[in-house]
């Protein structure tokens, strides 16, 4: 079966992950058939938290791809518009 899922990169205490699609008899880490974004669990300041190709998704989707649990509360939050940090410059720096 083909499954949409998160792909670890990054280094120690650093996680950075890819959404592939892929055949989940294939490593976490290991070959891919598409990479449709990435998600930065750490982003800070001005960097991008979660940007991801909602039209792939949507064809992947069609085709019968299945979306792990975590991928699919992030595509919630990217529908939401929560596509980048938490931060915004307009908000006060709590001391």
């Amino acid at each position: 079966m083909v499954t949409i899922r998160l792909a670890r990169g990054g280094r120690i205490e650093r996680p950075f992950y890819h959404i592939v699609v892929t055949d989940n008899r294939k490593p976490r880490d290991g070959r891919y058939i598409e990479r449709l974004g990435f998600y930065n669990p750490i982003a800070s300041g001005k960097e991008v938290t979660l940007q991801i190709a909602e039209d792939r998704v949507d064809y992947w989707i069609s085709q019968g791809a299945q979306p792990s649990e975590q991928v699919k509360s992030l595509l919630k939050r990217s529908k939401n518009g929560v596509n980048s940090s938490n931060k915004t410059d307009n908000q006060p720096i709590a001391a």
